[in-house]
């Protein structure tokens, strides 16, 4: 307890809660990057709005941009983890929506996640280990439909491209979503899933019979 001078009350001192502090500095950071950009928001904002004084911040982090980085990384591998969620003996549609509702939800529920890995330029702030962690997510979705495709439910061609074909399309409606255009409930963000697929499957398979491709 610590006691002010003149006889008053003990004032109960405030409990150390690092964990506590790092996560209301990560999502001061996460915020403030996404809404007014990395160069715009300063170290003093950043410890401002999480309560803390500016120093608190290196004691868990080294530099502004290594905050960033981590703050990537931890948004990367909560993305990641819905995609290894997917059901690995479920069909590759299956599976890849299962993903997109996951992301849509997430969309909704944290939408400066979404923006950070997909809608914010980082230029050349990401270091390796983030630069690294993009391509696992590619890959893990590459995964999914090199599945897909050896099942014959994805058409022929190059695994990488139909996944940035998929992802670019998917990431249109995660961009409505996260800046409040449409509602996770939305009919839109299906539509978008549904156009994500047709662009990738095969054109025998699928919901909705057989086309040829065009």
């Amino acid at each position: 307890m610590t006691h002010l001078p003149g006889g008053s009350e003990p004032v109960p001192r405030r409990k150390r809660d690092p964990r506590g502090t790092r996560e209301r500095l990560v999502r001061s950071a996460l915020e403030l990057f996404t809404s007014q950009g990395y160069h715009a928001s300063t170290t003093p904002q950043i410890a401002r709005r999480a309560g803390v004084a500016e120093g608190t911040i290196y004691r868990h982090f080294d530099s502004k941009e290594h905050l960033l980085n981590e703050i990537y990384r931890a948004a990367l591998r909560l993305l990641i983890s819905y995609v290894k969620d997917s059901p690995a003996s479920a069909s590759c549609r299956d599976r890849l929506q299962h993903i997109a509702l996951a992301w849509r939800d997430l969309a909704g529920r944290d939408p400066a996640l979404i923006k950070l890995v997909f809608l914010t330029r980082h230029g050349g702030l990401l270091d390796a280990k983030s630069r690294d962690s993009f391509r696992e997510l590619r890959q893990e979705l590459s995964n999914v439909i090199a599945s897909g495709k050896s099942a014959g439910e994805v058409r022929t061609g190059l695994v990488e491209l139909w996944t940035d074909v998929w992802l670019a399309l998917v990431v249109l409606a995660l961009d409505r979503i996260a800046n409040k255009e449409w509602t996770t409930q939305h009919i839109g963000p299906q539509q978008v899933f549904d156009a994500a697929w047709d662009a990738i499957r095969a054109a025998d398979r699928g919901t909705g019979g057989p086309r040829a491709d065009v």
